[in-house]
């Protein structure tokens, strides 16, 4: 676990309690319709919309909100087709960004990535400039509850057995990587074995952290991330850094 998880665990529950929520659920239906146009309506045979199902009922989306949206998908053959992307730039001390996009106008979509980065110390890059660092992988956040005898231990040892390639911890929350395809598996070992699940995703990682030790470059950064993250057609920002645990307080 690093700084990056712990400001990433902050900002999860920030958006329990303020207006961000209902961007989240504005979010999580577009990831739903386009899962349901690429791959079915059934999530037992659609992999990317059973995730996305498992992701709304962790942010608390009414399964009536979940149901409309699966059927409006399913349903609506001639609607304007909704295209994903990303967008790659640097943010403050030549920090990596990645931006995965869901628009159904990409001229729009410019125009505004652009803005955000140039008004929020970064700069927008050509498409490549910083893909090649990151790569594809399943991620799980754990909640920790060793009185239950959910500890370290014990996430160490079912998660790389059903195959996880790599476990952390820090203080009440648990991470776990795994290739794409194994993430599911890994997943519902945990489950089996007591373990809450609190978020379970395909995101992209870097290979390489840059570490922060500065709170007003960490600000800086941070004010990018949340305008981007804060764009309607951005569905999640990913980023190389790492914050030093010294300035974490400071961020809170």
């Amino acid at each position: 676990m690093s700084g990056h998880s712990k400001w990433a665990t902050i900002k999860r529950k920030k958006a329990k309690t303020d207006d961000a929520r209902g961007k989240i659920f504005t979010k999580i239906a577009k990831e739903i319709m386009v899962a349901v146009k690429q791959g079915g309506a059934d999530p037992e045979g659609n992999f990317r919309l059973k995730l996305c199902i498992q992701k709304a009922k962790a942010s608390n989306m009414p399964a009536d909100n979940i149901n409309r949206c699966i059927q409006k998908a399913a349903g609506s053959g001639d609607s304007q087709a909704i295209d994903e992307f990303f967008y790659e730039g640097y943010g403050p001390a030549g920090i990596a960004v990645l931006c995965a996009i869901m628009t159904d106008n990409r001229n729009r979509t410019a125009s505004e990535i652009r803005y955000i980065f140039s008004r929020n110390y970064g700069n927008l890059g050509e498409t490549g400039c910083v893909s090649y660092l990151f790569e594809r992988k399943g991620q799980l956040s754990i909640v920790m509850e060793p009185d239950k005898g959910r500890d370290e231990e014990e996430l160490f040892l079912i998660a790389l057995d059903s195959g996880a390639e790599d476990v952390s911890c820090e203080e009440d929350e648990g991470e776990v990587i795994t290739a794409p395809e194994d993430l599911e598996g890994v997943r519902a070992a945990l489950l089996e074995a007591g373990f809450e699940v609190a978020s379970a995703e395909i995101t992209m990682l870097p290979g390489n952290r840059i570490t922060i030790d500065d709170p007003e470059t960490a600000q800086k950064l941070f004010k990018l991330l949340e305008a981007l993250e804060d764009n309607d057609d951005v569905q999640a920002v990913h980023a190389n850094y790492e914050i030093d645990p010294e300035i974490i307080n400071t961020l809170e």
